[in-house]
């Protein structure tokens, strides 16, 4: 198992990794998960884990940055779903459809395109469900 990259997140809003001693952006955080390692975010003050909340933000600022237009009718049938969030939403889809959307580290880079297809084909299929 590979260690677990601590990056502190300061009261300026500055993320610390303490794996390279540095001061990071949330789009090196995005490539230090891209590139297979786990990570934990700790605010600095209270010592809480918000890993959750940075890789919430970091999802938003991807989004954000992205050149295509968004799927406001997807949005709305995560916002309408039992639980109304993005995490419940794909946790439904995993048990109405039988699947477990995680995938060893190693094959991301290669399986990713062929896993985003089924994902949003199994999306626009699950609007008859909602």
């Amino acid at each position: 198992m590979k260690d677990v990259r601590i990056i502190k997140r300061y009261q300026n809003r500055k993320l610390y990794d303490t794996f390279q001693s540095c001061y990071v952006t949330l789009e090196e955080i995005a490539q230090i998960i891209r590139e297979g390692h786990e990570i934990q975010v700790i605010d600095n003050k209270s010592k809480n884990d918000i890993t959750y909340m940075t890789q919430i933000q970091l999802l938003f600022d991807q989004e954000r940055k992205s050149l295509k237009p968004g799927n406001t009718e997807l949005l709305k049938r995560v916002i309408r779903s039992e639980e109304g969030t993005l995490t419940g939403y794909i946790a439904g889809l995993e048990s109405r459809l039988n699947l477990t959307f995680e995938m060893p580290a190693a094959t991301v880079a290669t399986d990713m395109p062929a896993f985003v297809a089924g994902l949003n084909s199994s999306m626009e299929s699950s609007s008859t469900l909602n």
